[in-house]
């Protein structure tokens, strides 16, 4: 199995792949049926690959190679402590966003109910709805995504995930008004929380698995990426009861703005928060 693997992470450094070795790993995982750690173990015991199994292995590598994401290739991502399914026409979540759900999480934890309530808005694969339920058995949770196709995939990961406190919903965030579930959350929701769309149209990411494989509707902003956060800050005034949270995630450099536009649209205590890698991430407010 050394061979093999040595041969897959040549195949991945050369394709520019910023850690061949896990992503092998990963590979090898998927096409074994077993975990990372396993793979590990079965290397350091010296264990061999069947005919078909390289085979297997060598085209995902191969895929993975030409850029293709890894999720993608296995069709699951892990989100925190649950697994998600994903492919084509969805965002895959991110490691950062799962610093940006636990100040949700957090907040949800503290609510004096028995049920607390969630909103996350442009949910994409369910991946931060899904966790605040997971993790705050309690919470009932309310998800609404645009796409059709990332909605697909969010629909799979709630009948999968969702313990029938996660209520999935189409629409656009521009016009939550048509959904009437979300009408009748109005002046009650404990905390709304938000991955949208934040990229400016004209910064194109230099990633491939960013820029060829997530939808663009999931990246980009307007002409300084927060059209939808505008959007989301006036529509979460009317949702969020008074003292509730609200949790956006953002690129580095917009805290500042973000701040700035909550504060004239009436929330208090602004606030922006770094991410594991120190960059600015998320921003809180209070209702």
């Amino acid at each position: 199995m050394g061979a093999a693997i040595a041969r897959m992470q040549a195949m991945l450094a050369a394709g520019g792949i910023e850690d061949p070795a896990a992503d092998v790993e990963l590979i090898l995982a998927h096409v074994l049926g077993v975990s990372r750690g396993r793979v590990q173990a079965l290397t350091v015991m010296g264990e061999s690959l069947t005919g078909a199994q390289w085979d297997a292995a060598r085209e995902l590598a191969e895929e993975r190679a030409r850029r293709t994401p890894l999720q993608h290739l296995t069709g699951r991502a892990p989100f925190r402590t649950i697994e998600l399914s994903v492919g084509p026409g969805v965002f895959v979540p991110r490691p950062e966003t799962e610093t940006v759900a636990q100040f949700a999480i957090d907040a949800l934890q503290l609510v004096p109910s028995a049920a607390p309530i969630a909103v996350d808005l442009c949910t994409g694969s369910g991946a931060i709805a899904l966790a605040l339920a997971h993790e705050v058995p309690t919470a009932r949770v309310w998800a609404v995504e645009k796409s059709r196709e990332a909605h697909a995939w969010a629909e799979r990961n709630v009948s999968e995930w969702g313990d029938g406190r996660v209520t999935l919903l189409r629409g656009d965030v521009a016009r939550l008004g048509a959904l009437p579930e979300i009408g009748a959350l109005q002046g009650t929701v404990d905390v709304l929380i938000s991955n949208p769309p934040y990229v400016p149209a004209d910064m194109v990411p230099r990633d491939p698995e960013v820029r060829d494989h997530d939808p663009e509707l999931a990246l980009y902003g307007g002409a300084d990426g927060l059209d939808v956060v505008r959007i989301i800050s006036r529509a979460a005034r009317e949702l969020v009861r008074p003292g509730g949270l609200l949790v956006l995630e953002h690129a580095e450099l917009q805290g500042a703005a973000i701040r700035e536009l909550l504060a004239a649209d009436g929330w208090r205590a602004a606030a922006t928060h770094p991410d594991l890698t120190g960059r600015d991430r998320a921003t809180t407010a209070l209702r």
